[in-house]
């Protein structure tokens, strides 16, 4: 096997097993294990994933974030539950601002019910759902497309934000310590900041698993956010906290 499809069978593995140890990956590719630790050296240098003790690991830490498939598979029912909950914050023939985040990238399927609206993103699957779509007038911001997070940033990405001004912004994170954001990539926060200093209302969606972390960039202090929206998988003293914080929260009940 050629060393570019063995790196593609390591992340395919990844993407389903969420770590892998250099043994297992040998074995399963029939190569050496120094071969496999220069295969993980070459994935870890363009940021696919973290090396680990005795092998490696696509789940976030403080300095590294999951590729946009792997995150996509996580908490997916409370991601869909938050997703519904918020277009409830839109108005037909409003301009909304999506980020490249998962769980505020499922909004763009509940959109076609809200037409006509002008949508913002620099997330290529909300791109890609929207696009050709009747009374959506997509604005997709320019830039380079990073893989690993699905999505346009840089200087073309930002300096177009600049130039707009939306009604309403949906932001993720990867990280909620405290009463505060964080990311692990500053580029990544330095294109959220811009969408929220763009939009009149902003909306942050997180999932129950992303509180209690923290990563290397401040991104904002949650009472920036006109609401946070969380699963009731949340605990309740997390949530206590944030409220005496003057969080607004808004938690999603998964019962029918």
């Amino acid at each position: 096997m050629k060393s570019d499809s063995r790196r593609q069978g390591v992340m395919d593995f990844l993407m389903e097993a969420g770590t892998a140890s250099v043994e297992d990956l040998a074995a399963r590719f029939g190569v050496s294990k120094m071969t496999v630790h220069r295969d993980l050296d070459e994935l870890e240098e363009s940021g696919f994933l973290r090396k680990v003790r005795g092998g490696a690991s696509i789940q976030p830490s403080g300095l590294f974030e999951s590729d946009f498939r792997y995150r996509q598979k996580q908490a997916i029912d409370e991601k869909r539950r938050l997703a519904a909950a918020a277009v409830a914050m839109i108005e037909p023939g409003q301009t909304v601002i999506i980020d490249d985040g998962s769980t505020a990238g499922g909004i763009a399927g509940h959109l076609a019910d809200l037409r006509p609206l002008t949508v913002i993103s620099n997330n290529l699957a909300v791109i890609q759902d929207l696009a050709g779509v009747a009374g959506i007038t997509l604005i997709a911001l320019g830039g380079q497309y990073s893989k690993k997070f699905h999505g346009f940033f840089g200087l073309l990405a930002e300096e177009t934000l600049k130039s707009l001004r939306a009604d309403v912004a949906f932001l993720s994170s990867s990280a909620i310590h405290g009463a505060s954001a964080f990311h692990q990539d500053e580029e990544v926060v330095q294109t959220k900041r811009l969408m929220m200093a763009a939009a009149g209302r902003k909306y942050l969606l997180v999932d129950h698993g992303k509180f209690g972390r923290t990563a290397l960039h401040f991104l904002t202090d949650l009472r920036a956010f006109d609401t946070v929206f969380t699963g009731s998988e949340l605990s309740q003293p997390v949530r206590d906290a944030l409220e005496v914080a003057g969080v607004s929260l808004t938690v999603v009940d998964g019962k029918e």
